[in-house]
């Protein structure tokens, strides 16, 4: 099983928008340094909205060579299309992504019935790589309710949940519902620790990307059950966690990691660099982390 600090990485890009292939690495060997445990690659914070199909499988194929099997990469391969969805999941799983990461389709609203049907549809074409479902309603205008992914838990190559809903309590209800069956993350660093201290297997982390080292340990403590020293990191990635959430993810944190001087300051449009009123805010949650 797939535990910890999953870092959702970001994809560096040089100005014009274009990929930034060498600072991708550089990102890569930071977390390997770092202790992060995974890697979700073209996620959310990957900007998967916004990279050609050719760019997304290439960013997957770059991330799974650099890490050389050293951790985990799970490979973001969701869409609003289930025969969209099932082609990048095959590519990946050829690639030799340990899992797979599927969003609940956005914009079209499917019924929950349509949810259970288009996912399942993804884990029978593609049985030989492990797939992990991502919910996330402020995103995609589309809530899996507890009882869809009790119905997908018993489907065998689905081994996982992303929870972004950051409701504690009914994660906590998920988890007891799909022990033994399905793993559940946090999708939402602020409330990651308290999930992780209810069962939870891991969080899919933003924040990870510029504290790898503090998130690795967060994770560990928390998922051991340490609530003591879960609360002591937690307080010190508090200022992240809520800064980096001032813009759009991953507006804020790739300006972060253009103050650490690790990447450049590409963006792909509709999303924009910082608002200038925002960097003081960020500058002082890095500060506050100890890793500016």
């Amino acid at each position: 099983m797939i535990t910890g600090s999953l870092v959702a990485l970001v994809t560096p890009m040089h100005p014009d928008g274009s990929i930034h292939w060498e600072q991708l690495d550089a990102l890569v060997d930071f977390h390997l340094d770092n202790g992060t445990h995974g890697i979700v690659a073209v996620g959310t914070t990957g900007e998967s909205a916004t990279l050609t199909p050719a760019e997304h499988l290439k960013v997957i194929e770059q991330i799974i060579k650099r890490t050389a099997g050293r951790i985990p990469v799970i490979a973001g391969t969701g869409g609003n299309s289930t025969h969209e969805a099932i082609a990048l999941t095959t590519e990946a799983a050829k690639l030799g992504a340990d899992a797979c990461l599927l969003v609940v389709p956005y914009y079209n609203k499917p019924t929950q019935e349509g949810l259970y049907r288009h996912f399942k549809a993804i884990a029978e074409a593609v049985p030989d790589v492990s797939q992990i479902l991502y919910n996330v309603p402020g995103r995609t205008a589309c809530d899996m309710l507890n009882e869809t992914v009790e119905r997908l838990a018993d489907i065998p190559n689905i081994v996982g949940i992303k929870d972004a809903t950051g409701n504690i309590p009914r994660g906590a209800e998920l988890i007891k519902a799909v022990e033994g069956r399905l793993a559940v993350y946090s999708g939402d660093d602020a409330t990651a620790a308290g999930l992780m201290l209810a069962g939870g297997k891991g969080n899919v982390s933003v924040t990870a990307n510029v504290a790898p080292k503090l998130m690795s340990q967060l994770c560990e403590a928390a998922i051991s059950g340490d609530e003591a020293e879960s609360d002591r990191l937690n307080a010190l990635l508090d200022p992240l966690n809520r800064k980096l959430f001032l813009e759009a993810n991953p507006i804020p944190v790739k300006w972060a990691l253009q103050r650490m001087g690790m990447m450049d300051t590409g963006i792909r449009l509709p999303l924009t660099p910082l608002s200038d009123r925002f960097h003081d805010e960020v500058e002082e949650a890095l500060k506050a982390a100890g890793v500016l």
